[in-house]
């Protein structure tokens, strides 16, 4: 059921997930190491984000990744971090909001990016980003299996293309249908790479036939749904000042399909997140009670991505 706890939202509706995932939230033993593994790699690799926010990056993202994958040792648990905090710093410096000043040269940065990822080699460039991204791959390719490190590099891609895609929107966020959004979020909150590297870093690999049944589907989507729709909420508010206006997010797309005020709409997000939680649990339930060791590995996995998503929602990073 929706609740009005007081949050950052002035009481905007807020989804209640207490039911399918109540915590507290399991926690890696290694997250006091974690966010000085993200500044010694950020020693070697200096990205151009402005220090306050970095310092707030960096903690949201060691104290995020320590409850997406608390099993993990704390070499995997740091590389994931650098990932994950890689991915945040490259969207909040040249996607969203810096793109719609300068798209040419997102788009440059991009087909770099996406040249590193497909071939492994990192062309001289005095550019940060693409001697990290070389970092990154060289480690993941050293831990992942073969089809593990290609499903990695084609979710890379498709976050850079979603970064590029919320940067073309933007200006218009109104225009673009509910539907569409949901399709593109989880490659714009980047959890289909971090369902990925999870299980790079986890050491576990579900064969084909697993990964493509119906159960391990709606459970990533659900997951995915959950993530980047409670994501949405948690970051409106800090975004439409930023923007002046509505932005690209769940509550300004389902204002304008279903004509409500802000509230309504939070409402009605509130409610989706919490049927896709519902979802999510019962197919977890039924993935752990299968019998087979990588299903039950899967759905470990994914609850504590969850609950890392959940997690994130009252962090400073987001409020306004």
């Amino acid at each position: 059921m929706t609740n009005h706890r007081a949050t950052a939202q002035d009481e905007l509706p807020t989804p209640d997930l207490g039911g399918a995932f109540p915590g507290p939230f399991p926690v890696s033993p290694h997250t006091e190491h974690v966010e000085a593994g993200i500044l010694r790699w950020l020693d070697k690799f200096p990205l151009p984000v402005e220090p306050t926010s970095l310092r707030t990056l960096c903690n949201i993202t060691g104290q995020g990744v320590s409850r997406a994958v608390p099993t993990a040792d704390r070499d995997s648990l740091i590389l994931f971090a650098n990932l994950f905090l890689w991915l945040t710093a490259f969207d909040d410096v040249h996607g969203e909001a810096a793109a719609q000043h300068d798209p040419t040269e997102l788009k440059l940065h991009v087909r770099e990016l996406c040249s590193i990822l497909a071939d492994g080699e990192v062309p001289h460039s005095d550019r940060p980003f693409a001697a990290a991204l070389g970092d990154l791959l060289m480690r993941f390719r050293a831990q992942a299996t073969p089809a593990q490190y290609l499903q990695l590099a084609e979710r890379l891609r498709a976050n850079l293309g979603g970064i590029v895609w919320e940067a073309q929107h933007l200006a218009a966020a109104e225009s673009v249908s509910v539907d569409t959004y949901s399709t593109m979020r989880p490659d714009t909150v980047f959890v289909r790479t971090v369902m990925t590297a999870a299980q790079i870093v986890l050491g576990y690999e579900l064969p084909e036939t697993q990964r493509s049944s119906a159960p391990v589907r709606e459970l990533e989507t659900s997951v995915s749904n959950l993530a980047g729709w409670v994501n949405d909420l948690a970051s409106f508010k800090l975004e439409a000042r930023q923007l002046g206006k509505g932005p690209l997010s769940l509550p300004t797309l389902l204002m304008t399909e279903h004509t409500v005020d802000l509230p309504t709409a939070f409402g009605l997000a509130a409610r989706m997140c919490e049927r896709q939680a519902d979802i999510a649990r019962a197919r977890m339930t039924e993935l752990s009670a299968s019998g087979l060791a990588p299903l039950a590995l899967h759905a470990q996995a994914l609850e504590h991505i969850t609950h890392s998503y959940i997690w994130h929602i009252d962090h400073a990073r987001y409020r306004p």
